[in-house]
């Protein structure tokens, strides 16, 4: 499921690849869409070079190659900084779900390449689950150094996109007039003056059916899903978010989890700790007051905290 935000009359939009995924920029005032634009394709390509897996010359690779050796530390980009000390946030905030020490175990699993690239072999991939070291032996200085244990690659997957979607968000709201909606890839956030009647956004599923409109009047909304980063490993199909407990795709209870916060970093961050969790992830969300909705493997639908029905129109 990925939620998509559907332009109103007087809404003007963009859309471009970036960082592996498409990224689609809605503003209520058309005359900044291009300048807008621009802004956000260069905060996603100053990303990508911090912190891209699938580049030999990102930061993140460069440290892992330093790794490789031994205990590694490195200075590095105010911008990888920012992303990783969020990262971390949302580890302690998840109890350790959302973890970024899981880039060792997410190659081992077979996601080794950019997921195009993957689509495109046909070829199995993937072995055994590796240990994952836990987000506590990542350490960063107030002067921006990194220090990680032997072996470890750091991985931002889980949450880069929110955390650039609520940052781009921010920066337009900053500069331009208007109001924005920024959609990186299915994560969602907002920022600006609201349209009329807020931001209509579709929950769709993984086989492109829009699900369910809802409007946000200001929240951010994000969607974890086991159906739309997947490859062949044998006989069995595994996906991209990887339970730091086993080392090992998640067990795919949810085909996915939407999830509605202030934040969409946080949104995020529960989407995936409800999808590593399984059947747990509704007590777990309900608990921590988060609003959702869980799609099940074998089409069921759970809502959590005031998720509207997807039988009436609701905000």
């Amino acid at each position: 499921m990925v939620p998509s935000a559907t332009p109103a009359s007087g809404i003007a939009e963009s859309g471009f690849r970036a960082i592996g995924t498409s990224c689609r920029l809605l503003v209520t005032d058309p005359s900044v869409l291009d300048a807008a634009t621009a802004m956000a394709h260069d905060h996603l390509d100053q990303l990508d070079a911090a912190a891209s897996r699938f580049r030999p010359d990102s930061e993140v690779s460069r440290l892992a190659g330093l790794a490789a050796q031994g205990p590694a530390s490195r200075l590095v980009s105010f911008l990888l900084a920012d992303h990783l000390r969020a990262a971390l946030e949302m580890s302690r905030l998840t109890d350790g779900l959302v973890d970024p020490s899981v880039g060792a175990a997410v190659i081992a699993s077979g996601y080794d390449a950019d997921i195009d690239e993957i689509r495109a072999s046909g070829a199995s991939r993937g072995g055994d689950p590796v240990p994952v070291p836990g987000w506590r032996t990542i350490g960063i200085s107030d002067a921006n150094v990194v220090t990680v244990p032997q072996g470890m690659v750091i991985d931002l997957g889980a949450t880069a996109k929110a955390h650039a979607a609520d940052t781009i968000a921010r920066q337009l709201a900053a500069r331009f007039h208007g109001g924005f909606l920024v959609n990186l890839g299915g994560d969602i956030a907002v920022s600006g003056e609201l349209p009329a009647d807020g931001w209509n956004i579709g929950v769709e599923l993984a086989d492109g059916h829009e699900a369910q409109v809802i409007r946000s009047d200001g929240a951010a909304v994000c969607t974890s899903s086991t159906r739309l980063r997947t490859w062949t490993s044998g006989r069995s199909v595994r996906h991209h978010i990887i339970d730091p407990r086993t080392g090992a795709s998640a067990d795919p209870v949810w085909a996915s989890v939407t999830c509605a916060a202030p934040s969409a970093i946080v949104a995020n961050a529960m989407s995936t700790a409800a999808v590593v969790l399984g059947d747990e992830a509704p007590a777990w969300l309900e608990a921590k007051g988060v609003t959702a909705r869980l799609d099940g493997a074998e089409g069921t639908v759970t809502l959590v905290n005031g998720w509207p029905d997807p039988k009436e129109d609701a905000a």
